[in-house]
């Protein structure tokens, strides 16, 4: 298979395999999740300002109360390449036409030399964040081979994107192709790895302090 035949075959065959295990996967797990039901809270319920499932998203959006100063790289790092991966993946034109052909939906993109800036500054912060793990014995110890890998599937599409469109490192069409792969890579294991509470980080939010809120407790 030479360079253009494997560029064929990740925008084609492999990104639609892709798809469909990222679909079917994201649908299994939240039919798991869901499913699990719960009994009802026969309990009186408690009102208490800041107690509901809203205030409890908007509260754990943000660092408690002094813990910014304590792990700055935590939650600054984290926020910048949280957010910065975001405008990548969906405020790129690029990235808006293969969207639009998927959803059949558009929506403007930023200049490139704006998402260009973006994507170095979420790469930087999330060598930040890993540096920070790793410096740090506690968190070091916690680390799975999980986080490694999650960062890793994370970090790559990021790095092939801006060398490909730089031309940097490899051809460009071969550059393209990998960074392709990169991403459905990441669109495989997503359902299946920590990265999946891209689905669920405010649902789990929302539960927990609606739970909580029914019973009086903010969360």
């Amino acid at each position: 298979m030479d360079t253009l035949q494997f560029l064929t075959w990740v925008r084609g065959t492999g990104l639609n395999i892709a798809l469909v295990i990222f679909v079917l996967g994201v649908l299994w797990r939240l039919a798991e999740i869901y499913g699990l039901g719960r009994k009802k809270d026969l309990s009186a319920p408690r009102n208490m300002p800041g107690a509901s499932g809203w205030a409890t998203i908007l509260r754990r959006s943000l660092p408690p109360p002094g813990m910014l100063p304590t792990s700055p790289v935590s939650y600054i790092a984290g926020y910048v390449f949280h957010v910065g991966l975001a405008v990548v993946a969906f405020l790129f034109a690029p990235h808006i036409a293969l969207l639009t052909s998927i959803v059949a939906a558009a929506w403007p993109g930023l200049p490139s030399q704006v998402v260009d800036f973006v994507t170095v500054v979420t790469m930087a912060a999330m060598i930040a964040v890993l540096i920070d793990r790793i410096a740090r014995p506690v968190k070091r110890f916690l680390s799975t081979f999980g986080d490694w890998f999650t960062w890793t599937l994370t970090f790559l599409p990021l790095l092939t994107g801006w060398l490909a469109v730089h031309h940097l490192l490899l051809p460009y069409t071969l550059m393209l192709a990998v960074h392709i792969l990169s991403v459905e890579l990441l669109l495989v294991f997503l359902p299946f790895t920590k990265l999946f509470h891209a689905f669920t980080a405010f649902g789990s939010r929302w539960f927990n302090g609606a739970m909580n809120g029914h019973k009086g407790v903010p969360v």
